[in-house]
């Protein structure tokens, strides 16, 4: 034994090392895609904030509250349409329930007949 590690230690050496590398790049990857969202969803609010009003953001809430994917999808929607610039001033609680009624899908009606 001269000091030299062998070729079986160097690789298990080069292994742990490159199993070290690769848990940190996705540690890295984790908090940079954790940040991105958490600056996308700052951003969202700051958008909502500026083109609802008070009563229009307490309609959105509701409907989050009991439908949460129908109000994501809603929020996109007016985030949307205010970066495009096709919001002028800010959304009321009427504009608000127009475009409920427009982005809410139809409703499934039952026609009961009886024999």
């Amino acid at each position: 034994m001269s000091g030299e590690p062998s070729d079986e230690e160097l690789e298990k050496l080069r292994k742990q090392k490159r199993e070290q590398l690769k848990e940190q790049a996705e540690g890295q990857d984790g908090e940079a895609m954790e940040a991105q969202r958490e600056q996308a969803e700052a951003q969202k609010k700051a958008v909502l904030r500026q083109s609802l009003t008070d009563g229009a953001r307490k309609r959105l809430n509701s409907v989050k509250m009991s439908k949460p994917e129908h109000g994501e999808k809603i929020e996109q929607q007016i985030v949307a349409l205010a970066q495009s610039g096709r919001i002028q001033g800010k959304i009321d609680e009427e504009k608000m329930k127009e475009l409920l009624k427009e982005l809410t899908p139809d409703s499934k009606s039952f026609d009961i007949r009886r024999r």
